[in-house]
């Protein structure tokens, strides 16, 4: 789904910049950065425009910004089947598509920054008695150092956002709370944070007070140094979900509608590759979920308006609860109803 509705609307933000101590970027693998050769972060972005029905309406041009003020560093999910627990900083199809699919459309209004790094792979999570804390540190330090390297050679006291889904979520959230929430000069650089699928919470009946003491939910345009997260369903969250509910005592799971962040419903509008992602696990089940999508000559297919969002708390579950419109194509929970929806 579009979540550039923020950032489009505070990218003229003036951040403070702060230059941090020196970092060897030689230990970073990027994934994407600008200049980079094929770069997975950069297609184009024409996209074919579909009613709710899938009727072709016609062809989009969509132009990236000749001056991108903004930067986006990305941190993407569990993707990596490699048969090991860990994965290696290895640039391969599969992150290449994750990244195409998750990360590519911010690059209308910002320079995408996404490191590699030494994720916990799929087998790592079915598996988790072979997984150390010492992988689970080296896969946060690759981050880290991605992000030192970046404010040291890329930042120029330009406004950052922050993208991350699932594992890169929880990974982002140790990065904020401990290079961002402390430092008043980092939280003025952060225009927001896009967090999916983490479970970030706040204390109960506050914007924040939970993961952050300081970095509060976006509920404004405008609003800088700020938080979006959510988790994304189609019907009753089961009570067994993966996401929505907190299990620690006096705090709940932040919601924010991405269309309305000052609350209510909205409309959305999905965009998504025509190209099919990378065969791999994680493949297999993105595939299924658009297999009667249409899958047009241009790099996207969209649907503008074609489904409805709002935050629910229906059943102790903070989420948000998507709804098809006129007639739009239903959503599929991946993988199964425990985990939301696409």
């Amino acid at each position: 789904m579009d979540l550039r509705r923020p950032l489009a609307a505070v990218i003229l933000a003036l951040i403070a910049f702060v230059l941090l101590p020196a970092s060897a970027d030689a230990k970073v693998v990027w994934l994407c950065k600008p200049g980079q050769r094929a770069n997975p972060c950069e297609p184009s972005l024409t996209t074919t425009n579909f009613s709710p029905m899938g009727k072709r309406l016609g062809v989009q041009r969509v132009e990236r910004a000749k001056r991108r003020r903004a930067d986006c560093f990305y941190v993407y999910p569990t993707v990596s089947d490699q048969k090991q627990p860990q994965a290696t900083q290895v640039v391969d199809d599969v992150l290449r598509s994750i990244a195409l699919y998750q990360a590519a459309r911010y690059s209308r209004d910002c320079r995408v920054f996404a490191p590699v790094y030494r994720q916990v792979t799929i087998q790592g999570l079915l598996q988790p008695s072979t997984v150390t804390s010492e992988m689970r540190e080296q896969a946060y330090a690759d981050v880290l150092e991605a992000w030192r390297a970046y404010l040291t050679r890329f930042n120029h006291g330009r406004g950052v956002v922050l993208i991350s889904h699932s594992q890169g979520t929880f990974v982002l959230l140790r990065l904020i709370r401990e290079q961002i929430d402390v430092k008043a000069s980092a939280r003025r650089r952060l225009i927001s944070a896009v967090l999916l699928g983490g479970n970030v919470t706040v204390r109960k009946g506050s914007d924040r007070g939970g993961d952050f003491k300081r970095v509060r939910a976006c509920r404004r345009a405008d609003q800088t140094g700020c938080v979006i997260a959510f988790s994304t369903f189609n019907a009753p969250v089961p009570d067994n979900a993966l996401f929505g509910r907190a299990t620690q005592p006096g705090r709940e799971v932040l919601c924010t509608n991405p269309a309305a962040l000052e609350g209510g419903a909205a409309k959305l509008t999905p965009i998504y590759p025509s190209a099919p992602f990378a065969e791999s696990v994680i493949g297999a089940g993105a595939n299924l979920a658009l297999a009667d999508l249409p899958r047009p000559k241009t790099p996207w297919a969209g649907f503008p308006d074609a489904y409805s969002g709002k935050c629910s708390r229906a059943g102790g579950a903070s989420v948000l609860q998507v709804t098809p419109l006129r007639g739009a194509f239903p959503l599929t929970p991946t993988p199964d109803a425990t985990g939301g929806s696409t």
